[in-house]
């Protein structure tokens, strides 16, 4: 209930931009688990050739970023928000309607290309929108988040048994959707140039040293977080020998969110730095993979239903202690990013900021894939998670550096009455 009224205090454009990425991580997440899939087995495509197609997606949206944060600047995060949802309601129709190797590669771009628009724009919108209760509007903004990324893999993994063609429909309506409803409710909101060109706006953004140096640290944050999808699901499914545990760990983090954001975020705003709160999130998202490091095992299978449920109870703790460091620290780093620079490059910021730190973590999660590699083939099944609590601790030290020689801005002051009155 307090979510709800939270929620009603927010004006229509924050209420229809936290629908929309209910409807964006929904979509996305019931075609891109299963894509690999189809590829290699529905399509009989070789590895090489379905990691060029997943990689063409990744990298069209990852190296673009900055283009789409732009564009929310000098267009409006409308515009670019709408021309997003259209954009991937045509690449995912292709993953649909297509066979052909040309075909999957424009799906990918197009697909790409349309994240790279609509992830910087929202973020953008919302921060503008929000003012003083950013914090707030983020902390709804990853609820609803994690609300899509549970709903869409288990629509997805229902309408794979009628087939992947079905899926990927669903996610191309999904986005048709949502680029109806952006068109029709989502108001306009005035735009005010930067005065400069565009390459000008990008040194600018780039020549922040501390800004990028903070994305960097904190693509630590984002690689931790994509073990939700890789290797805890993968933990879970080791410790059971049932493939659906991996459905358990998406419920425990749904739940945390919808029942502790709001409150996480409220009771820690004004209490301290920012920087404070994302140092304490990231140290614990590390800490997080210590109870599944120490129910790793040594790979044997489950000796019956009661032992199962034993192993598998370390990587559900580890999951609920990850989302709660998740939950501590983004919210605050999103507020952050707004601070670095002017309100009319909030948009080129926030790409900016996805694109460092998106490219920094998918380097983090190449070293966890071949942990996990490592890991099975030398029995050292310890070892990705290692690399995981090194990572969360390198990451929070190095915010709690940054703060130290202050090179993180401060929390803005509020208003008062006087300084709120215009001059005679």
């Amino acid at each position: 209930m307090s979510t709800l009224r939270e929620i009603r205090g927010f004006p229509l454009a924050i209420r229809l931009l936290l629908v929309n990425q209910l409807g964006v991580n929904t979509g996305f997440y019931l075609l891109i688990p299963y894509l690999a899939l189809h590829l290699s087995e529905d399509l009989g495509m070789s590895a090489v050739v379905v990691g060029t197609v997943l990689g063409v997606r990744n990298l069209s949206q990852q190296g673009l970023f900055l283009i789409g944060g732009s564009a929310s600047d000098r267009l409006g995060a409308r515009g670019v928000i709408i021309a997003g949802c259209a954009l991937r309601t045509v690449g995912f129709g292709l993953f649909a309607l297509g066979d052909g190797l040309a075909v999957l590669l424009a799906a990918s771009v197009l697909s790409g290309l349309a994240g790279a628009l609509f992830n910087p724009a929202t973020r953008a919108y919302l921060a503008l929108e929000a003012g003083e209760r950013k914090a707030e509007a983020f902390a709804l903004f990853n609820v609803f988040a994690t609300t899509g990324a549970l709903i869409g893999p288990l629509l997805g993994s229902a309408l794979l048994l009628v087939g992947f063609r079905a899926s990927a429909l669903a996610a191309a309506g999904v986005f048709a959707v949502l680029t109806v409803a952006q068109a029709m409710a989502l108001p306009h909101r005035a735009t005010e140039p930067s005065g400069n060109s565009v390459l000008t706006d990008w040194r600018e953004a780039v020549g922040n040293r501390s800004f990028v140096v903070f994305a960097l640290v904190l693509a630590g944050m984002f690689t931790m977080e994509n073990q939700l999808y890789l290797l805890l699901p993968d933990g879970a499914r080791r410790a059971t020998g049932w493939d659906g545990a991996a459905g358990v760990v998406f419920v425990v983090g749904t739940l945390a969110g919808l029942c502790l954001q709001l409150r996480i975020t409220r009771q820690l705003k004004g209490r301290g730095s920012r920087a404070r709160w994302i140092s304490v999130g990231l140290a614990l998202m590390g800490l997080a993979f210590v109870p599944p490091m120490a129910g790793a095992g040594d790979g044997t299978a489950p000796g019956g239903a009661g032992d199962a449920v034993l192993r598998v109870l370390p990587v559900l703790a580890g999951a609920l202690l990850l989302h709660v460091g998740v939950m501590i620290a983004q919210p605050f780093v999103m507020e952050l990013i707004t601070d670095f620079g002017r309100p009319e490059l909030t948009g080129t910021y926030f790409g900016l900021f996805s694109m460092v730190s998106g490219i920094a973590a998918a380097v983090g999660n190449t070293v966890i894939g071949w942990a996990m590699d490592t890991g099975e083939h030398t029995g050292a099944h310890w070892l990705p998670w290692t690399c995981c609590l090194a990572l969360g601790l390198a990451s929070a030290a190095g915010v709690a550096w940054l703060h130290r020689i202050r090179s993180l801005p401060s929390r803005p002051a509020p208003l008062t009455v006087d300084r709120m009155r215009s001059p005679l």
